[in-house]
């Protein structure tokens, strides 16, 4: 079971304004690269901004960035936008993002640095499975329990109890740890559908 199951209930709100922003000229690879630049900016604005009230935004600023996602790649799928350079852009601009997103819990007391950055490669390697799956089953392999839309539900939801001043010290390694154990776990699951 994996949140990404809902994108097609997500997709069918979001069509009426993906046709809008279509017939406006906007395209899918310039959705893309405007979702890196916005995930980019609030993940630093958060890293450096030091106040925890402000952690309140991370879920809005996943959120949004989940809605654009969808977006980009209907614009793709469902206006012949499809092309190489936005294949490369869409993935490329995704593991960014998520690595930028991760990171930015360096500066919360209780969140390991080092457990950080193996999510990241993680998180990742889960990724690039998922593209190779494609090849080799014409299907990308979305399994969970930790799959992207689970990462930023459960990092949506760390950001809104820093906010609320939850304190990390003693627990912030073990959340990562727990999350990098339950991508090992999607890692595993994704490869044994392509292997």
């Amino acid at each position: 079971m994996s949140i990404y199951q809902l994108k097609p209930k997500f997709q069918s709100l979001l069509r009426p304004g993906v046709n809008r922003l279509a017939h406006s000229g906007v395209t899918a690879n310039q959705v893309t690269l405007f979702t890196l630049v916005f995930t980019l900016v609030s993940s630093i604005t958060l890293f450096t901004i030091g106040a925890s009230v402000w952690w309140g935004i991370l879920p809005i600023v996943l959120f949004i960035r989940m809605a654009l996602n969808a977006v980009d790649g209907m614009l793709a799928r469902e206006h012949n936008m499809a092309s190489s350079l936005g294949l490369v852009l869409n993935e490329v601009c995704d593991l960014i993002s998520d690595a930028a997103i991760y990171l930015s819990f360096i500066a919360i007391t209780g969140f390991n640095a080092y457990a950080l950055f193996g999510l990241v490669l993680l998180a990742w390697l889960s990724e690039v499975i998922a593209i190779l799956s494609v090849q080799i089953t014409k299907k990308r392999a979305n399994q969970g329990p930790l799959g992207k839309s689970d990462r930023a539900f459960l990092f949506g939801l760390l950001g809104l109890l820093i906010a609320f001043e939850v304190d990390f010290t003693s627990s912030g390694l073990w959340i990562i740890l727990i999350a990098n154990l339950a991508l090992v776990i999607t890692i595993y699951k994704r490869l044994h559908t392509i292997i």
